[in-house]
């Protein structure tokens, strides 16, 4: 048990957090914190409360539904309260609630051996809003408020589409139906807003809820209108004058016969088993959907018995929120520091304070390119929003402006590498800097562990961590270097062993066999991936005939062009990478016979499949990439789709194509991931 001055201290200042969240969130759309963060520190107040009750007021957080209301609407008060829903996070919790309820429903119904029945629905993530339908007429809308009070926004709310202004009610001088739901932002018309946001130079939302409160809360319908905003109903509130009904199904059935929308997802079951299955089904496809949700909620079909049930002061005891692990959180941009891959390539990315986002712990965040730090103006020291969806690379949504230090700067890309002092060069065309020392360390790591990877000379036991190792050690400068190792080198370097060290030796000597396309992929020649090396072995057939090619035989090669045939020149003429190439030749790469070249017609290994590419590739142009997928057999096509197997994603990729991707559940493959794809198949396939 905490110590009562101690606990005192803590809920005071939880207390304080939360309300000041709550107006961050409720007031200005514009969270300080996540709703993860929230619920968690709404939770941490909750347990002491429970712990030290002498501790509990009224007015506290956990007592309260909603927060403030804005002065810029008027203040309606509801028929009934509209509450919120306590909140589970883990399948046990939702378990214990179970319990819960059905002990309290057997006592209630102790003649009654019917089982119990439940509703499983997405939690949407948007507005509640409570719509007033008096003699059939949509007279009031109004968000939630403090579940007591809240805004009228009718002006607003009659300016979306789905929600109808008159229904077929029966006529009564005091008849009355409310409907409550959620408002939301679809995800095609949140990333068109930000579009436009940012075309105006104005801030784009963090995230659809935010965007469909601010849209709602507009003093010009108008502003609304063009928000394309959309609403699910979800249940029925006060009604007089209308049908009885026994169970929550037949009001949402209701509710779809007189022209709302309710969702199809929801559904009816008496199996807990049946629920967990249906949460983790619906955690595992919730970006198929066109619109965002943040959990799934189970509610107690029968309506009396909910009734006798009852309420805790802000929450049904016959309903319960079970929240997905968040997507984005809200963490401390510690730094922004750059990395220089194979190429010289330098990318910004952020250093954060550890956090738990989509499944795993983040540390680290792309951001791209200069351009997309100055399009976000993310700043060191700024907490910013971090996003994980599934797979996809972690990325740094944007800052929290108002928690910005104020003597806070711009971040300037830097002029010089950080690996190697020497200059970052960005050409006039470019999105990118670039290092152009060739003897920079970073890209050495970068390139030697490139040439053993996979899609290249494929050396088993040579990644990243240990290239590192024998960089530092100075065993090794170039991939030509990797064929002088001996056993002995290797004994005099930790985590190296006599059976280790041999084995590591046996796969660089059987890397010699590899065939021809695989050398060249290795030697990382820019815009040189898998296909565009595989039609040059075709022509050159020797890794000693590659020295003296000439631009213009290759630019002759179908879907090959001027600008990888010139890379290639360029690179075999350079003295330092000419010597490389000349050392490799010495030891024997790149002699495979004819047969173990692959020629242009290709297997048909991507039957079946669908890609859409988006953004810049080293390995190819965009056109060489699809015509890579189409020789063997794929489709491409210019959006994704539910058909869409793969999106593959470059350097500054569109961010339609990105997050409509995301929305459908579509598999995102970065170049490397596309290189083992035109090679091996699926993915899904080989592993």
């Amino acid at each position: 048990m905490e110590d009562f001055d101690t606990a005192f201290k803590r809920v005071a200042r939880l207390r304080q957090i939360i309300e000041e969240a709550n107006v961050a969130y409720y007031l200005k759309d514009s969270p300080t914190i996540s709703d993860y963060d929230y619920d968690q520190l709404v939770r941490e107040l909750k347990e002491l409360e429970q712990e030290f009750p002498e501790l509990k007021v009224p007015e506290s957080p956990t007592e309260k539904v909603g927060g403030p209301l804005s002065r810029l609407f008027t203040p309606v008060r509801h028929v009934s309260p509209m509450m919120s829903l306590d909140n589970v996070f883990s399948i046990e919790e939702l378990k214990e609630w179970f319990q819960r309820v059905r002990r309290g429903a057997l006592h209630l119904e102790a003649s009654n051996h019917a089982e119990a029945e439940f509703v499983f629905e997405p939690k949407i993530d948007g507005l509640a809003i409570s719509l007033v339908y008096e003699e059939g007429v949509l007279t009031r809308a109004a968000t939630r408020g403090n579940g007591e009070v809240g805004e009228d926004v009718t002006a607003n709310v009659e300016t979306i589409s789905v929600i109808p202004k008159r229904i077929k009610f029966p006529r009564g001088a005091n008849h009355l139906l409310e409907v409550r739901g959620e408002v939301y932002m679809p995800i095609e018309a949140f990333k068109d807003l930000n579009e436009q946001q940012l075309v105006q130079n104005k801030p784009v939302f963090a995230n659809p809820r935010n965007s469909a409160a601010g849209s709602l809360r507009q003093k010009d319908p108008k502003i609304t209108a063009r928000r394309s905003l959309s609403f699910w109903s979800y249940q029925l509130g006060e009604t007089r004058g209308g049908p009885n009904f026994t169970t929550h199904v037949q009001t949402l059935e209701y509710l779809r016969d007189l022209g709302f929308p309710v969702s199809t997802l929801i559904s009816l079951t008496t199996s807990e088993t049946d629920v967990v299955q249906k949460i983790n089904s619906l955690n595992e496809h919730r970006h198929d959907l066109d619109f965002e949700i943040d959990g799934a909620v189970i509610k107690l079909n029968d309506l009396k018995l909910r009734e006798r049930l009852g309420t805790t002061s802000r929450a049904p005891r016959w309903a319960i929120a079970f929240k997905f692990p968040p997507e984005e959180r809200i963490t401390r941009l510690k730094d922004i520091m750059v990395s220089i891959g194979k190429s010289g390539k330098a990318t910004p990315f952020g250093v954060l304070e550890p956090v738990f986002v989509g499944g795993s712990t983040v540390s680290l965040a792309t951001l791209h390119n200069e351009d997309q730090v100055k399009l976000k103006d993310v700043r060191p020291l700024d907490s910013v929003v971090v996003r994980k969806a599934g797979d996809v690379i972690p990325e740094i949504v944007g800052p929290i402006l108002s928690s910005r230090p104020p003597d806070s700067q711009p971040w300037s890309f830097p002029k010089v590498c950080p690996m190697c002092g020497g200059p970052l060069i960005r050409s006039e065309h470019e999105s990118d800097h670039f290092c152009i020392n060739y003897r920079c360390p970073g890209q050495i790591v970068q390139r030697i562990a490139h040439f053993a990877s996979r899609e290249a000379l494929d050396i088993e036991g040579l990644g990243e961590q240990r290239v590192f190792q024998l960089v530092s050690a100075h065993l090794v400068a170039d991939p030509s270097d990797i064929y002088k190792l001996k056993i002995d080198d290797l004994l005099k370097l930790d985590k190296f062993a006599e059976v280790s060290a041999k084995k590591l030796i046996d796969a660089i000597e059987e890397s010699k066999s590899r065939p021809l396309y695989r050398v060249i992929v290795g030697l990382s020649i820019r815009h040189v991936g898998t296909t565009a090396a595989i039609k040059i072995a075709s022509k050159v057939k020797s890794l000693s005939a590659l020295l003296t090619v000439k631009a213009s035989e290759l630019s002759e090669i179908d879907g090959l062009g001027e600008i990888i045939a010139n890379s290639v020149v360029c690179y075999v003429q350079d003295p330092v990478t000419r010597a490389l190439v000349e050392s490799l030749v010495q030891i024997g790469l790149g002699v495979a016979t004819s047969s173990e070249v692959p020629g242009d017609n290709f297997e048909p290994i991507l039957s079946g499949l669908s890609f859409v590419v988006t953004g810049t590739l080293e390995s190819f142009t965009r056109e060489g990439a699809e015509q890579a997928i189409r020789d063997r057999g794929g489709k491409v096509t210019s959006a994704p789709s539910s058909k869409t197997s793969y999106l593959v994603v470059g350097a500054n990729p569109g961010t339609s194509k990105l997050t409509k991707a995301e929305r459908l559940g579509v598999r995102i493959v970065d170049e490397n991931e596309f290189l083992n794809i035109l090679e091996r198949g699926n993915l899904d396939k080989v592993g």
